[in-house]
């Protein structure tokens, strides 16, 4: 019992000194929140005290600020106003200047007008007068008309066709005079741009005089050979002009004897076998014929690679192979001596480079120029010009309507429609016309100076016609008695189409007419 009571007192002494500590502790709090509280109010006087003073400096500044922007605008408002008034006085000033000019320019125009109606009763007056003058005129020239008529013997109508005729005479003059003029003109341009593009192409290409011929010989080791050729009672030769188609000729010429064919194919296989059977010393009718068959077959194959490397030298790799083989053939066709394969490559060049020179498709002009004469490759097997045969083949194998038209029209049976036709057809007469690259018959040569100088002669007024520079010129001399300068220009271009209409020639022909007026007197 003692035990609890105290420790019932010990706990009221702790509980008393803790409520004690806790009392002081709330004074201590009390007063630290007095002094805070003291403090914040004094600082919460201080700025409301500071901000009325701003409050006061900033009212104060804004009051000078709106008084300087009010100071500003009325300046700047007076200023405005002035300048306006400054332009209205001169706006005014050129008003009354323009009113002035107005009042003056009325003056002026009254007067003109005053003028006006003067002149407008003056012209009446002469209208009057003139009008009287044209019917005494009108009388005059119809009285003056009669009277000519009565001298001269002619009426109105027969003395204007004789004016007219006179008239018509002189601008025929006067057209020949200037067509003479232009033509040349432009004939010295077309001449100087034609040989700069001719030139051109030329330059480019290097090509070599070739002339075929109708023989062949075969050079032999020994003059024993001939025998053996020959063979027992010319067994071998009968067996071997059997087997080629070719005329063997053994005659004097020493250690040779002559292959004759005009079939170019048949002449070369009768030389590569009559040269195998040489080497080879067996000559008897079994081995010429088999050496004859081998060599047929091995041609074929020799023609497709001669074709294919001529037109991989001419750049065009993509010929059908049938056109590449008889493109091969055309190296043993000729034309007046000339071999047609190089006179095919030599026109194939010329068309491109002048084609590239003048802008137009060169690819097209080089592949018809090739091809211009492949027609020629079959002609003599069969029927049909080379034109027609050439053209089927190439519709045949692929070719394109423009190297189609392109060839076809290098004869002149076709008109061209484009340029590269027009440049196939003249690098053909390049390559034909150049030096050394025909022959021609003597016989056909002469009958064709004469046709044209008898061409020239049907010609009225003409006194004497030569052709000289085998064929390339026709000069005519005309009677100047008959035929005016004028007449002789006419003269000349009416020759000249009459040529191309009835004579067939490479390249051209110029025509020259010579009028000449002598004045022969005697001093005696």
């Amino acid at each position: 019992m003692v035990n609890t009571t105290l420790i019932v007192a010990i706990g009221a002494v702790v509980l008393l000194a803790a409520l004690g500590g806790v009392w002081v502790l709330w004074l201590k709090v009390r007063r630290e929140g007095q002094r805070l509280i003291g403090e914040a109010r004094k600082e919460a006087r201080r700025i409301v005290a500071e901000a009325e003073v701003e409050a006061q400096r900033t009212l104060r500044d804004a009051d000078v600020n709106a008084r300087e922007r009010l100071l500003s605008a009325r300046t700047e408002f007076e200023r405005e106003t002035r300048e306006h008034r400054l332009e209205l006085a001169s706006i005014e000033k050129r008003l009354d200047q323009r009113e002035v000019q107005l009042e003056e320019r009325a003056l002026v125009l009254g007067e003109r007008e005053r003028r006006v109606e003067e002149l407008e009763l003056e012209l009446k007056a002469r209208d009057r007068v003139l009008l009287e003058k044209e019917e005494e005129l009108e009388s005059a020239v119809a009285e003056q008309r009669m009277r000519l008529e009565q001298i001269a013997g002619l009426t109105t109508e027969q003395a204007k066709a004789e004016l007219m005729r006179t008239m018509e005479n002189e601008a025929r003059m006067e057209a020949a005079n200037l067509v003479k003029r232009i033509e040349d003109e432009a004939t010295e341009k077309a001449k100087d741009k034609a040989r700069r593009v001719i030139s051109m192409a030329i330059q480019r290409i290097a090509s070599e005089h070739v002339v075929e011929s109708t023989v062949s010989v075969v050079d032999l080791p020994s003059d024993d050979m001939k025998g053996r050729i020959i063979g027992r009672e010319g067994r071998n030769i009968r067996a071997f002009e059997q087997a080629t188609g070719v005329d063997l000729i053994v005659d004097d010429t020493p250690e040779a004897v002559i292959l004759s064919c005009f079939e170019p194919v048949r002449r070369e296989i009768a030389r590569l076998s009559l040269e195998r059977l040489v080497q080879d010393g067996r000559i008897h009718p079994a081995r010429i014929e088999e050496v004859v068959a081998k060599i047929q077959a091995e041609m074929d194959e020799k023609l497709f690679a001669d074709g294919e490397a001529a037109a991989l030298e001419a750049g065009i790799p993509d010929l059908h192979p049938e056109l590449i083989k008889l493109l091969g053939r055309l190296q043993f066709r000729s034309s007046y001596g000339q071999n047609a394969l190089q006179h095919s490559m030599e026109v194939a060049w010329l068309a491109h480079h002048m084609a590239a020179e003048l802008g137009a498709d060169a690819q097209v002009a080089k592949r018809a120029g090739l091809l211009h004469d492949i027609g020629k490759a079959v002609d003599r097997e069969m029927e049909g010009t080379h034109l027609e045969l050439g053209r089927e083949m190439l519709k045949r194998h692929g070719e394109s309507e423009a190297v189609i038209h392109a060839m076809e029209c290098h004869h002149g049976d076709y008109d061209p429609h484009s340029v590269e036709a027009v440049l196939v057809t003249a690098a053909d007469a390049l390559s034909a016309a150049r030096p050394g690259a025909r022959r021609e018959i003597l016989e056909n040569y002469i009958k064709r100076l004469e046709r044209l100088e008898a061409l020239a002669a049907d010609f009225k007024g003409v006194e004497k016609a030569y052709a000289i520079q085998a064929g390339r010129e026709l000069r005519i001399i005309v009677q100047s008695g008959k035929i005016s300068d004028e007449e002789a220009l006419w003269m000349a271009r009416d020759v000249a189409r009459k040529i191309e209409a009835e004579l067939t020639y490479p390249g051209q022909i110029k025509v020259t007419v010579i009028r000449e007026t002598r004045a022969v007197e005697y001093a005696k």
